[in-house]
């Protein structure tokens, strides 16, 4: 039987930072009191005239093959889970491909907010496993300062920028893309939301008046449910396919707001050195987070490692991966 493992992992964060003193000097907040409601202490910000989310994809993806010895033209797939491509056409995953000189492959944007990656994962999974293809990347991240206004205290202090992308190769081994479990329910749309800039609601000077091409949410109703749908997911996950605490080596969430993180992991039973963590970093890159995880712990994963990603996000989508390392 034909898995999907993934067998690289590239990203890309910006050099420059929005610290949470900075955010302090424009809105009224301060550092503790970010720190202690979403346990973020910085963000990155992709700056530069008319640099848009495929910049950053660029960078992540050519890292990956050269980290994977693959030739751009060897890519048959890319798929790219981004909110904030940098056109509404053409996608970003063209784009990116052009930037990257991949030029026998097709590719397209998945649109599912937070949780875009691992639908993206799953999407391209399923290209592996079919048997036709032998390369796909899966690339996910955003551009998040781009639509994020920074007259909201409610909001500015959240989002960064970066983009993380994964190989994905067929392989016969137990490892790889084991299962999912992925949602959408559409009682989020009010909740969750930038009004402004597509069909229903097309840039107008009411629109920007409005401030409609913004990120927009109420906290507390996201908060609620973003806490329960992850831990439930996660916990499905993990019961299904009959794996314990003790069998899971890593916990890879979305990193949206860090009581979130602890409520999953709780719900699972994971002690914190399970749980990657690096929103106090990098904020909430949307798409991006859980593959820039995986970037960064890449060199404490081990071949047979049980791994479960979990993420939620607008429309309400949400969902959970169970992933085998496979090098």
């Amino acid at each position: 039987m034909i898995q999907a493992a993934i067998t690289g992992v590239g990203g890309y964060v910006p050099e420059d930072v929005i610290t949470n003193e900075d955010i302090a000097k424009i809105v009224d907040t301060s550092d503790e009191w970010i720190t202690s409601r979403v346990g973020i202490k910085e963000r990155r910000v992709l700056k530069g005239e008319a640099k848009g989310v495929s910049v950053m994809a660029a960078e992540a993806v050519k890292q990956l093959l050269q980290k994977t010895n693959t030739k751009p033209e060897e890519v048959e797939i890319l798929i790219f889970a981004t909110s904030t491509p940098d056109f509404i056409f053409p996608s970003a995953a063209a784009m990116t491909c052009e930037a990257c000189g991949i030029k026998n492959a097709f590719g397209f944007d998945v649109q599912a907010a937070c949780a875009g990656f691992i639908f993206a994962l799953e999407t391209g999974s399923n290209f592996v496993r079919s048997g036709k293809y032998k390369k796909v990347i899966v690339v996910g991240g955003d551009k998040m300062t781009a639509i994020t206004n920074y007259t909201d205290r409610t909001t500015c202090p959240l989002f960064g920028d970066g983009v993380g992308a994964v190989m994905l190769e067929p392989t016969e081994e137990n490892v790889g893309v084991m299962d999912s479990i992925l949602h959408v329910d559409g009682i989020g749309i009010n909740h969750l939301h930038m009004r402004g800039g597509g069909s229903a609601h097309p840039a107008s000077v009411e629109t920007i008046e409005k401030q409609m091409h913004y990120v927009y949410q109420e906290g507390q109703v996201v908060f609620k449910h973003a806490v329960s749908k992850m831990a439930d997911v996660s916990a499905e996950i993990m019961e299904r396919n009959h794996l314990s605490k003790d069998d899971v080596a890593w916990f890879v969430p979305h990193q949206a707001n860090l009581r979130i993180i602890d409520a999953a992991a709780n719900r699972m039973g994971l002690s914190s050195d399970k749980v990657m963590v690096n929103i106090h970093k990098y904020g909430n890159t949307s798409a991006g987070t859980i593959p820039l995880c995986l970037w960064e712990w890449e060199d404490k994963l081990k071949k047979g490692d049980n791994i479960i990603l979990a993420a939620f996000g607008a429309g309400f989508t949400w969902g959970s991966i169970y992933l085998k390392w496979a090098y």
